[in-house]
């Protein structure tokens, strides 16, 4: 099979069709690389690679990390499912219901995550991805120039506002020990814009409450109208690649005992929020 490519929206998503041993090979890693810069969620439809596949693909287009200081479990591979005897990160696993980019609390956020359906829920479990650099540029001067520099505040906290009934004051302290204070408007190396916003946002530097989360509520409404997002239905087998550094994602809402299950790799990050060149630490190969 050559290496075909089909655009799934105007705006982002483009699904590929090649065979899977030029996946694992490397072939065609710099045209993968190159559309995941220009179109930012890339779909393979049922290519139905196992662990070790996954991983070996995701090491032939940038700098394979270990999950190791993200979701704290130390391990190659992350399961993403709402059960808890399929993910130790089940409980907190609904937060992923909101609007978000990855590692808004690390130092060097993710780059790029690559995600593979084993099981698929029933009823819902579709994600939805926002380009945040077409948001952005899509913004009136008058938007651009209010958010030109200003900075907000993310936390685990805010990610976990809401999910659930009652929060103990541990959980909380714990939460709030993961922070970070970003720029809204991320200034790329290459010289594009991205909007850097979602549900670990928690308040505006220097506005009020209420001013500052009415912002972000606004831009984030705005970033994810249908004009800026693709939503995939997933199929089992599907791998989708997605670059966090200029889309917001999020999981449809889908039940506990729905069997859903995605296995995840990601990519280590290239630069910081400030544009800043940066070395990651790598996963060994």
């Amino acid at each position: 099979m050559a290496f075909e490519t089909r655009d799934l929206h105007p705006c982002l998503a483009t699904e590929i069709r090649t065979d899977t041993a030029d996946l694992l090979s490397g072939k065609y890693a710099r045209e993968i690389r190159a559309l995941l810069e220009a179109r930012l969620v890339l779909v393979f439809p049922k290519v139905n690679l196992d662990d070790d596949q996954q991983i070996a693909f995701s090491k032939t287009i940038g700098n394979y990390a270990l999950e190791d200081g993200y979701y704290g479990n130390g391990g190659v591979t992350f399961r993403v499912s709402l059960d808890p005897k399929e993910s130790e990160r089940a409980s907190a696993l609904k937060s992923s219901f909101r609007w978000h980019l990855d590692g808004t609390t690390l130092e060097v956020p993710t780059y790029a995550s690559i995600m593979s359906a084993r099981r698929v829920a029933a009823v819902g479990g579709q994600t939805e991805f926002s380009n945040t650099y077409a948001a952005y540029e899509g913004l009136s001067d008058a938007d651009k120039a209010l958010i030109d520099g200003v900075f907000a505040h993310h936390s685990g906290w805010a990610t976990q506002i809401g999910m659930s009934l009652e929060t103990t004051y541990a959980q909380y302290l714990n939460l709030r020990t993961r922070g970070a204070d970003l720029p809204i408007v991320w200034r790329h190396r290459d010289g594009r814009r991205s909007l850097v916003i979602g549900a670990s946002a928690e308040y505006v530097i220097g506005m009020t409450p209420q001013d500052g989360l009415g912002l972000l509520i606004r831009l984030c409404e705005w970033a994810t109208q249908p004009q800026f997002v693709y939503q995939h239905q997933w199929s089992v087998g599907d791998l989708v690649v997605w670059n966090n550094t200029g889309t917001l994602h999020r999981a449809l809402p889908y039940a506990e005992d729905s069997g859903r299950l995605m296995i995840k790799t990601r990519l280590a990050g290239e630069e910081t929020f400030l544009g800043e060149a940066a070395e990651p630490e790598l996963a060994p190969a």
